[in-house]
C-alpha cells in the first residue's frame, strides 16, 4: 500500500459551487492543481475519511481515481479571502485536509451519451454496495470522463452511518436498498465476477493498511470511541465483516437491476 503524499496549499483558485461542501480548485507546492476537500465543510472530517477509504478501495479494484493527497492549509488563506462564506470555510479548515488531483478538461459522465463496459460498471456497483454510497445516481453521478476513460470521484457520502455510529453493526449484514438508484446499475451484469475479483484484492490486511492512513486528528472529535485506534478498529470491523456478507448486497443489486428491465 503506497503512502499518501503531503502537499502544502499555495493558491486558492476558485470554489466548485456545484459541490454541496464547497470544494475548491487549488494549487500546491508540488506544482499540481487539486480539488481540495475541506475539513471545515458541512460533513467535516467524516466526509474526508469516507473519501480516503472509498478512493483507496477503488484503486485496489483497478478502478481509475485521481491521486489522493493530504493537503495542508495555512491560516493566512482565511485572512485574505474577501467572500465571507469562503473565508469562514478556510478558517475552519486550517491544517490537514484532503485533495484529489485535478483532471483538467474532464467532463461529467452522462449515461445517455457515454457508456462503460459491464466489468467496470459491476466493480463500481459492487464497491458502492459495500460502502453504502448513496451518491452515485443519475442526478449526481460522481463520475468523470477524462481522456476517454471513466474516473471515479467523491466518495464523501459513503459509510453514511459513521456520522453517528448508531447501530452500525446492524448495517454490516444488511442489503443496500438505495443501489436501485445507481447510475451504472443497468450495466452491472457481472456482479458475481466482480465479487470474486474484489475478494481476492480487498483482504483484511489491505483494509487495515488503508484505515491506518486516516490521521489521528480526524478521529478524535465527534466520535463515540475513546481512542483513535478504537475508531479505526470500528472501520476495519465494518469492512472486513461486510465483505463476508457480499452475497446479500449482490442479490439486492441484481434484484434491483432486474426490476429495471
Amino acid at each position: 500500500m503506497a503512502e499518501i503524499r503531503h502537499v502544502q496549499v499555495t493558491q486558492y483558485v476558485t470554489p466548485l459551487r456545484e459541490g454541496g461542501s464547497l470544494p475548491a480548485i487549488a494549487g500546491a507546492d508540488d506544482g499540481f492543481m487539486y480539488v481540495l476537500k475541506f475539513r471545515g465543510a458541512g460533513q467535516g472530517r467524516k466526509a474526508l475519511i469516507a473519501e480516503l477509504i472509498g478512493g483507496e478501495l477503488a484503486r485496489l479494484l483497478g478502478l481509475r481515481i485521481p491521486e489522493i493527497v493530504f493537503a495542508h492549509l495555512n491560516e493566512a488563506f482565511g485572512r485574505t479571502e474577501p467572500d465571507e462564506e469562503i473565508q469562514d470555510l478556510l478558517k475552519a479548515s486550517t491544517g490537514l485536509n484532503l485533495a484529489l488531483h485535478y483532471l483538467s478538461g474532464a467532463i461529467t459522465y452522462d449515461p445517455v451519451s457515454a457508456t462503460t463496459d459491464a466489468e467496470t460498471a459491476s466493480r463500481i456497483v459492487w464497491l458502492d454496495s459495500l460502502l453504502m454510497n448513496v451518491d452515485r445516481t443519475n442526478r449526481n453521478t460522481n463520475l468523470l470522463m477524462w481522456n476517454r476513460q471513466l474516473w471515479l470521484i467523491d466518495h464523501g457520502a459513503a459509510l453514511y452511518f459513521h456520522h453517528s455510529w448508531q447501530d452500525w453493526e446492524a448495517k454490516i449484514p444488511s442489503p443496500f436498498g438505495m443501489i436501485k438508484d445507481h447510475v451504472l446499475l443497468p450495466l452491472a451484469t457481472q456482479l458475481a465476477q466482480a465479487d470474486v475479483w474484489a475478494q481476492q484484492r480487498i483482504t483484511t490486511q489491505a483494509i487495515t493498511d488503508i484505515v491506518a492512513l486516516i490521521p489521528d486528528e480526524w478521529l478524535v472529535t465527534d466520535t463515540p470511541f475513546t481512542t483513535p485506534q478504537a475508531h479505526r478498529q470500528a472501520y476495519i470491523s465494518f469492512l472486513v465483516n461486510r465483505m463476508t456478507h457480499s452475497q446479500t448486497f449482490i442479490k439486492a443489486a441484481n434484484d434491483a437491476r432486474a426490476a429495471l428491465i
